[in-house]
């Protein structure tokens, strides 16, 4: 089955967030999730001194009880003073409705080339936060770095996207978070995707499965439990398609590395989500990414039918300048999807879309 078609005039647009909001100078990163009730959470990193990913950087929400069609205010998660507080990796427990935050934390003056090389004043860090009202308010942010991160790595990013909670047994609510880092090699640091995992809802983490090369990841659980980790790829020729590996054993390990050509990217982040009734494992997936080789632009949804082996060609979302995005699928059975777009460059707002259960 194919996407049916839509212009861009069809498509609606709801700002969520845009540069010199709230006197911050850009928005970026979006993730976003729907709680026990249906209520969306939004999130970004609100950046104060530029579009650059150090400074001053404080994680954000925003929240809408009707489906994206009407937003509240604008409230900070987590504000750290002039340091980076940032990529979001939300995820809703099924029993309990509480909000798992996952995000990282470094200097606002240490840069992420400085991070690589280990000449920073301090490196990144993780941490993990809750919210257990649906979002309105937030636990203080407890560091988990020593169970999330080894000591050989310098870089380290959570998401940015949502994360999942396993169906399946025998891992049946295991919470994966799909995160990257860079390993130091002597003389600089290699960027590879990997895992974490939580087997008693975000109390303590384990480090899974690595994907060695690969970035920013986004995860799903298919209909025979297996896990596929969809990551941006950093370096070399094969770096304008994605990449993926599939995991038998809950996320602890990650099989073959694959490169799937049917996913163009210009090297940017990417989301994948499984289309089905209140999040259960399917074979039904849908992913989004700027689907272009030369900038990031062209946003496209795609979807596959057999576990992302086959993906349909898919509709464009934005022609233009679009970069970062997350999925959500909303109790109705229509699809949000939050992502980066702009006349001028690919990060002037963060916008929300609507597609309708009917597309799928």
């Amino acid at each position: 089955m194919v996407l049916t078609p839509l212009s861009a005039q069809e498509i609606s647009r709801t700002t969520i967030f845009h540069q010199g909001m709230a006197d911050y100078s850009t928005f970026r990163i979006p993730a976003i999730v729907a709680t026990k009730s249906g209520t969306l959470l939004a999130f970004a990193e609100a950046r104060r001194d530029g579009v650059g990913d150090a400074g001053n950087i404080d994680l954000v929400v925003r929240r809408s009880e009707d489906e994206g069609k009407s937003w509240g205010e604008m409230q900070v998660v987590w504000d750290d003073g002039g340091n980076c507080c940032g990529n979001p990796a939300p995820v809703v427990l099924r029993r309990s409705g509480r909000v798992v935050l996952l995000m990282t934390w470094n200097r606002g003056e240490d840069s992420e080339n400085a991070i690589l090389q280990r000449t920073a004043n301090d490196s990144r860090r993780v941490y993990a936060t809750y919210s257990d009202d649906e979002g309105r308010s937030w636990s203080t942010p407890e560091e988990i770095t020593t169970s999330a991160k080894l000591p050989s790595w310098t870089w380290y990013a959570t998401g940015p996207c949502h994360a999942i909670e396993l169906w399946r047994n025998p891992h049946r609510g295991r919470i994966i978070v799909p995160c990257d880092h860079a390993e130091y090699n002597g003389r600089g640091s290699d960027y590879n995707a990997h895992l974490i995992y939580s087997d008693d809802g975000g109390a303590s983490w384990h480090i899974g499965g690595v994907m060695q090369g690969g970035n920013e990841s986004t995860v799903v659980e298919r209909k025979d439990g297996s896990l596929m980790l969809n990551s941006r790829w950093q370096v070399g020729r094969n770096r304008f398609a994605r990449h993926y590996a599939i995991s038998t054993d809950g996320g602890e390990t990650l099989g073959e590395v694959v490169r799937d050509e049917q996913l163009p990217e210009p090297v940017c982040q990417g989301a994948i989500i499984g289309y089905s009734a209140k999040g259960k494992p399917t074979d039904h997936l849908l992913f989004v990414n700027p689907a272009s080789t030369k900038r990031r632009e062209h946003l496209t949804l795609r979807q596959s039918r057999d576990g992302g082996k086959v993906w349909d060609e898919g509709i464009s979302l934005d022609e233009g300048f679009a970069a970062y995005s997350d999925l959500v699928v909303m109790p109705s059975g229509d699809v949000g999807i939050l992502y980066e777009r702009g006349s001028r460059t690919p990060y002037d707002e963060i916008v929300f879309v609507v597609i309708s259960k009917g597309q799928f």
